[in-house]
Parts: C-alpha cells; sequence; structure tokens
C-alpha cells in the first residue's frame, strides 16, 4: 500500500468510525468506496474486521436502548443471507464487485432517503437480516438495510441495536470468509495498521453522539454516501 493510499484511507476510516459512532450507520458505506478506489483486494475483509471492535465500542455504550427481539430476528437471517454473499464473492471479479459496491451503495443510500417512517414485523426483520448477509460477506456493506429498519426510532435504539446486529453478522461472515479462504495475511495486516484512525474516530464520536438524534447527520451520512458510490463507479 502506497503512503498517499494509506493515509487516504486512514482518514476515510477516521471519518466513517465518527459517523457511525454518532448516528450508528455509515462506516462501511463511507469507508468501502475509498478503499475499493486504492485497495479492492482488502474488500470486505478489511471493513468486517474494522467493524466488530467498533461495534462492539457502540453497542456497549448505549446497551440499556438495545431492541433485542431485532437483533435475534436480523441475526437469524443474516446468518442465512452470508453464505449467498461468499458465493458471490466467490464468482466475481474485482471489476464487478467494484461496480456492485458502487451501486449497492447509491441505491441503497437513494432508498435511505427516500423512504417514509414504517414499522418492520418478524417476516420484515428476517428479510433486513437476509439482505444484510449477502450485501455485508460480499462487499462489506451491509448498514443500508438496518438503517432502512430503524432510521426512524430514536438515536439511542438505532446506534445500539444496529452496532449489535453489526458485530453478531460480522463473526459470522468472517468465519464463513476465512473457511472459504478469504481471509488473508494482507487484509488482516492493513487491519492492524488502521486501528488508530479507527479508536481515534470512535473516541471522538464520544462528545457528539448524545447531541445527534437523527435527521441532519443521517441526510449528510447517505448523501455522501451517494457521491462515494458515484466516484466508484466512473472509476470502475
Amino acid at each position: 500500500m502506497s503512503t498517499t493510499a494509506f493515509f487516504l484511507i486512514g482518514l476515510a476510516v477516521f471519518v466513517s468510525a465518527f459517523a457511525q459512532g454518532c448516528s450508528g450507520m455509515g462506516f462501511a458505506m463511507l469507508a468501502a468506496p475509498i478503499v475499493t478506489l486504492f485497495q479492492p483486494g482488502l474488500i470486505p475483509v478489511l471493513l468486517l474486521v474494522l467493524m466488530i471492535p467498533l461495534n462492539a465500542y457502540v453497542g456497549w455504550r448505549e446497551r440499556a436502548a438495545i431492541d433485542w427481539r431485532g437483533v435475534k430476528l436480523i441475526s437469524i437471517g443474516r446468518f442465512a443471507g452470508t453464505f449467498l454473499g461468499l458465493w458471490i464473492l466467490l464468482v466475481v471479479n474485482l471489476h464487478q464487485l467494484s461496480l456492485l459496491i458502487g451501486w449497492s451503495t447509491l441505491i441503497a443510500a437513494g432508498v435511505a432517503l427516500l423512504s417514509p417512517s414504517f414499522e418492520l414485523g418478524r417476516k420484515g426483520l428476517g428479510l433486513v437480516g437476509l439482505i444484510t448477509g449477502v450485501t455485508e460477506t460480499s462487499t462489506g456493506v451491509g448498514g443500508p438495510p438496518l438503517a432502512l429498519a430503524y432510521q426512524h426510532k430514536s438515536g439511542a435504539v438505532l446506534r445500539s441495536t444496529v452496532a449489535l446486529c453489526f458485530l453478531v453478522g460480522e463473526v459470522i461472515s468472517l468465519v464463513v470468509l476465512a473457511i472459504g479462504g478469504k481471509v488473508g495475511a494482507d487484509s488482516l495486516l492493513a487491519s492492524a495498521q488502521m486501528l488508530p484512525f479507527l479508536v481515534l474516530g470512535s473516541y471522538a464520536s464520544k462528545f457528539v453522539h448524545h447531541r445527534l438524534d437523527g435527521p441532519l447527520l443521517r441526510y449528510l451520512v447517505l448523501g455522501f454516501s451517494c457521491i462515494s458510490g458515484i466516484v466508484v463507479i466512473l472509476q470502475a
């Protein structure tokens, strides 16, 4: 990894960790397009590894607000979707994967911006988990379906519940990817190098998250995701 790529990816990790620490979403949507531009081979392992400590911290910080029913149903669907996501990762090349990341980020962010308020039942939450399993295992981007499911809840419920869903899912995805031979030493080393940026970003969110309960930061995160998705599509 070149020095320029290292610092730009590090900056993306810092900003993404801060955004997710504040709003409960945004890490993969913000970081994935930047990583894809400079080091596409690190997708999705880099994102999955970094999100484990990030989401553990966010979930613990607001653990009293966790929607345990939603976590259970989403995690069941998430487990099933992981294997389809692995299949996608095995059959597409890096060029196709870049296009998949760009379009999935752009479409999901657009849908999240435009969707009205709604309440999901058991089947809906399971479907959210299934879609998340597919997208996060194949591209590292799993936030949009969860953001859609909880975007109209309070900030504390959204941040804590989405963080715990992410945490369970990321462990499942990494285990499945490791079994499939997709977790390499290069990705693990790059993840370790990005940890300082992750720690700084998540720690900085500690001073802001309780003041943010929705719309403005949510729109900024999803708007930037749209721009990032377009850049990756054009690059691919």
